[in-house]
């Protein structure tokens, strides 16, 4: 088969962009603020969990590779603290210390959205399954070097910086095989479900009736066991 005959459609540098996507869609949603990248990337050897907070992420099934996303504390509280205002918490309630456990709590799950956000449409768009690990963000106060584990053929690393509405500066960086997805037959994305719709569908569903009468006790000992 004749490489020409099946031109690469995805590639190292398009898994990047659309990982670097994925964490400018979800930040800029959960903090209702401007996240931006720089549109130069870095060519590394080795990625690293660095100070102040840092989190990875193994992949493995349709690709292999490893996320790591190292955040200032200047950065994390940002993003922490307009999240956590976006979604009606009183700025006194808010923790003080990007050491606090809270604020690794909910840059986890932040990250675990940006995860989630960016293997469901690499999924969707290559037609292939990511499984992951669950991330956890860890408060460092030195450098990690970190590896695959799996063995990479021919291991590629980049990191991407990136800019929070306040210019805060925080660092991604993915180290994967070098991959080349290349389209056999022709097929569409399947499209995802829009959040959005499916709230306005839910909400437009009719209110629950009430039991008929006549309801044996089978169901109404389920209904009291909230079954």
């Amino acid at each position: 088969m004749n490489k020409a005959d099946h031109p690469v459609v995805f590639g190292t540098e398009d898994l990047l962009l659309g990982l670097c996507n994925s964490v400018t869609s979800v930040l800029g949603k959960a903090t209702q603020g401007d996240i931006r990248f720089s549109g130069m990337v870095q060519k590394i050897t080795k990625t690293c969990l660095k100070p102040d907070i840092g989190c990875f992420v193994l992949f493995d099934g349709g690709f292999s590779g490893l996320v790591v996303m190292n955040f200032s504390a200047q950065a994390a509280m940002e993003i922490y603290e307009r999240y956590m205002l976006s979604m009606g918490m009183a700025r006194s309630e808010l923790a003080v210390s990007y050491t606090s456990d809270e604020v690794s709590n909910v840059m986890g799950e932040l990250m675990n959205q940006i995860v989630g956000n960016f293997t469901g449409k690499v999924g969707r768009e290559l037609q292939i399954d990511i499984t992951q690990n669950q991330p956890k963000m860890l408060v460092l106060n030195k450098q990690v070097i970190l590896s695959v584990d799996t063995k990479l053929d021919q291991p590629e690393a980049r990191r991407v910086t990136f800019y929070t509405a306040r210019n805060n500066v925080f660092y991604l960086e993915l180290a994967v095989d070098h991959t080349e997805f290349i389209k056999l037959v022709d097929f569409e994305p399947n499209e995802a479900p829009d959040p959005d719709e499916l709230l306005e569908q839910n909400r437009r569903l009719p209110e629950p009736t009430a039991p008929a009468a006549g309801t044996d006790d089978h169901d109404a000992l389920l209904k009291s066991l909230g079954m």
